[in-house]
């Protein structure tokens, strides 16, 4: 079953005197979940607690975020270092990125078994699984052309049989 909330940036440095904060993103879709989704923040899963955008400044690489409740530089400092994580739901793009699928198996919509989920690339045009057999490596982009599924359960990610994908 995929998380409830997903680490989406981590806080990296204070910017001005107001509270706002630069955040190094953990996946393509950070600013977007950032921006849209309820918000936690935590070292760890076990230690979340309620975050709230209140606003950003900037574009692109130089975008500054301030969350309400922190309001000075010295607040500001108290969170760099932390994550920042959205809520997700079981059909978020997000999940089928996540660090929790490596390990898990890749299986071709045929029934051939891949390899195992090696990590994940984060690309210009989108992401790919690097997927390792035991001899090679195979690189999968993570479309849904291509990843049918992810089954949390067995542990399973499903893809389509495309030649020349795999050979």
């Amino acid at each position: 079953m995929p998380k409830q909330f997903h680490p989406v940036a981590e806080i990296t440095t204070t910017s001005g005197y107001d509270g706002e904060v630069r955040l190094k993103p953990l996946s393509r879709f950070s600013i977007e979940y950032i921006l849209k989704k309820s918000l936690q923040i935590g070292t760890s899963y076990d230690s979340l607690v309620s975050l709230k955008l209140e606003k950003t400044i900037g574009l692109g690489k130089r975008m500054r975020f301030r969350f309400e409740g922190i309001d000075s530089h010295n607040k500001a400092k108290n969170i760099i270092g932390k994550t920042i994580f959205a809520s997700t739901n079981a059909d978020d793009a997000i999940n089928l990125i996540g660090s929790d699928l490596l390990g898990f198996n890749i299986v071709t919509s045929s029934g051939t078994i891949v390899g195992k989920l090696k990590d994940v690339m984060w690309l210009p045009s989108n992401d790919v699984y690097v997927v390792f057999n035991g001899e090679k490596e195979f690189l999968v982009p993570i479309v849904p052309e291509i990843v049918l599924s992810v089954n949390y359960e067995e542990e399973k990610i499903l893809i389509s049989s495309i030649d020349g994908l795999i050979n």
